[in-house]
Formats: structure tokens, C-alpha cells, sequence
């Protein structure tokens, strides 16, 4: 692929068979994100549409319900089966240690999921949702947008194809200072057993699942980092998640051939996302890597010449459920499937042992 080749694919569905239908979902979780940018890329869809909302809040869902012409489920209602033919699959975007419940909910009305990163707070129970919806014979997808977004996709195939040679290393970062808006210390993103962690889980996922999804491999071993003053940092009460909030996190991960990456994640400090790949032959730098609906800018430096463009690609949350609602319509396994959510729920997982111990774990593949 060269360069322009490139480009000209950043701006293309190399996934879309124009299918007949559109798959109507039930958002279960209605927090900022879900309400502020999931629900309004749902509804500008090609195949998808808003069919149900699912909160404990009755003044916010009726709200939502109301502004969106969706039918409304309280969470007992949700799990009763109530209104189910009002949806054909469900979207969870609960805080992190309530996705299982809410994925065992769906796959045994026998609806498909998609379901936030990370897909649970710990190995364990990320291995359940798998388990839950592979024995219901029902699709489960980790929503990681970047794998859906055209101009990702493309550097993928560009790389791929050895359009910077061999790649040698990776590093990213994810920057998010969570406090700075109207959420206070009280959030919990900041309760490591709801999160399952801190920093690392919330948004250094995004380098990590991203760059796994470029190199087309995955670590075999971690080295880890991390520190959090208050009000962060806080242990979780349960003896199976050795974690808290970290505030800062730096890892180093072993991929195979060599390549080594490079991930920091933390909730204070100046805003800033970007990903940089380094090959024998040349390097991609991504910049605002990792904003929804961000306008990335692209460097790319080879034998084959330079190029920076910016512009390109669509939404990806849009592009996101989308494609998720095309592998439900025609019957194929999405890339970013519940194993691919399990795989960094598991790195994650080691890199907290290795800040832990401060020793280098190896992982094994599940």
C-alpha cells in the first residue's frame, strides 16, 4: 500500500456489505458518555437505532426516553425481560464491575452485546461474560471504537504490509485529567473495585488495545509502574483485585520479535493522546489519538516518502456501532470480539502485579 493508497483507505468501510436491516439496541447505563456520545452516534447509524434505555435514575431516563422516543427499563425491569421485543441487542455502559451482570442479563434474553472497555474489572470475571455469551450462542463485542475508526484500520493494513519496515517498538500515552470537570473524588472511576483499577483501566487501554491491534500481536510479558496521591489510590475490599487507583501507571510490554511497548496512563496533568509505531524503515505518529470524534493528524515518515494529513476517517463511535450492528446483521464474528476484551483485562491485570511485586510478569494466553 503506499501512501496515497493510504490515505484514500482512511476515508473507507473496508468492512461494509451494504446489508438490509438495522439493529435496534437497548443502552443499559446512562452516564455522560452513554448519553453525550453513544446515544447521538446510535441514532445517526446506517443500521443502527435507539429501541430502550436502562438506568436507576427515573428523572434522567425518562428524560432520555422521552428526547429519544425509546421505551424505559429500570434495572429489575431490564433483568425481568420487560419491553424485550422493543430491542434486538444491548449495549452496556455501566461502570466497569457491573458489566457482567448486565451481559449475563442480555445474552439470556438472548440478546446480542456490546459491551464498554474494559469488558470487566477483572480476568475472572471477563472470562464469565465471555463464557455467558458464548454458551447463549450470542454475539459479544468490546466496544474499542479505534478498531472501527477507517483512518486505524488503514495504518493497520499499511503496517501490515511492512510500509515502515519491521516494527521495533511502540509508545503511547493517555492523559486525562478526570477531575477537572464536574466529577468530583466521589466518582468511580476513582473505587478500584468498581473500576478495577485506575488510570490503566479507564484510558490506557487505549494505547495498549490499539497498538496490539496495529502490531496484529500481543504482549508476553509486563513491566509496570504506578503511584497515585489522594484522593486516589484507595484499595478495593475485594481480596481477588490486589488494585487501587492509581493515578499514574507506566508499562512495558513485551511483544514478540522484539518489539517492545511503551504505555502511561494518568488522571492528572496537562490533556494529550497520541500513539507512536517505529519500524526499521520508518515511523506513524498519530496525534489526539484518542478523543471521540477527535481530529486526529497522522505523520507518517518511510522509504516510500512523508506525509501528514489530518481531516480524514468519520466518528468513530459512529463507525463503532455500526459495524457491530453489520456483524449482527450478517453473521460475522467481530474483530474486537469478548476474547479480544478478555486479552487486555488479563495484560492489565499483570501490569498491576508487576507495579505490585516490581517484578516482570509473564503472561499466558487464555
Amino acid at each position: 500500500m503506499d501512501l496515497q493508497a493510504l490515505v484514500d483507505a482512511a476515508s473507507t468501510r473496508d468492512w461494509d456489505t451494504d446489508p438490509d436491516g438495522t439493529v435496534s439496541l437497548a443502552v443499559v447505563g446512562l452516564g455522560n458518555y452513554a448519553r453525550n456520545v453513544s446515544i447521538p452516534a446510535i441514532e445517526a447509524g446506517d443500521y443502527t437505532d435507539l429501541g430502550a434505555v436502562v438506568s436507576s435514575d427515573p428523572e434522567k431516563a425518562a428524560r432520555v426516553a422521552d428526547a429519544h422516543d425509546a421505551v424505559l427499563l429500570d434495572y429489575e425491569g431490564y433483568a425481568e425481560g420487560d419491553a424485550v421485543d422493543a430491542y434486538d441487542a444491548v449495549y452496556v455502559a455501566t461502570p466497569n464491575r457491573l458489566h457482567l451482570d448486565q451481559i449475563r442479563t442480555a445474552a439470556a434474553h438472548g440478546k446480542h452485546v456490546i459491551c464498554e472497555k474494559p469488558l470487566e474489572a477483572t480476568t475472572e470475571r471477563a472470562v464469565a461474560a465471555v463464557d455467558a455469551c458464548e454458551a447463549a450462542g450470542v454475539t459479544l463485542m468490546t466496544a474499542y471504537r479505534m478498531q472501527t475508526d477507517p483512518v486505524i484500520r488503514a495504518l493497520a493494513s499499511y503496517v501490515s504490509a511492512g510500509g515502515i519496515g519491521e516494527p521495533t517498538k511502540a509508545i503511547g500515552e493517555f492523559t486525562f485529567p478526570v477531575l477537572a470537570g464536574s466529577k468530583g473524588p466521589g466518582q468511580w472511576r476513582l473505587d478500584a473495585e468498581l473500576a478495577g483499577g485506575g488510570a490503566l483501566m479507564d484510558v490506557g487501554v487505549y494505547p495498549l488495545n490499539t497498538t496490539r491491534y496495529l502490531l496484529g500481536a500481543d504482549p508476553g510479558a509486563v513491566e509496570a509502574m504506578a503511584r497515585a496521591d489522594d484522593p486516589f489510590g484507595d484499595q478495593p475490599a475485594d481480596p481477588d483485585s490486589p488494585r487501587f487507583a492509581d493515578e499514574h501507571v507506566h508499562v512495558l510490554a513485551a511483544f514478540p520479535d522484539g518489539v517492545v511497548g511503551e504505555f502511561t496512563a494518568s488522571f492528572t496533568g496537562d490533556a494529550d493522546t497520541w500513539l507512536e509505531l517505529v519500524g526499521s524503515d520508518g515511523r506513524v505518529r498519530i496525534e489526539n489519538a484518542f478523543v471521540p470524534d477527535g481530529e486526529r493528524t497522522v505523520r507518517i515518515s518511510s522509504d516510500a516518502g512523508e506525509i501528514e494529513f489530518s481531516g480524514v476517517g468519520a466518528d468513530e463511535t459512529r463507525e463503532e456501532f455500526d459495524y457491530f450492528a453489520h456483524c449482527v446483521l450478517t453473521g460475522t464474528p467481530p474483530e474486537p470480539d469478548g476474547r479480544d476484551g478478555l486479552t487486555d483485562v488479563a495484560i492489565m491485570g499483570a501490569a498491576y502485579e508487576a507495579a505490585e511485586s516490581g517484578s516482570r510478569v509473564e503472561l499466558t494466553r487464555r
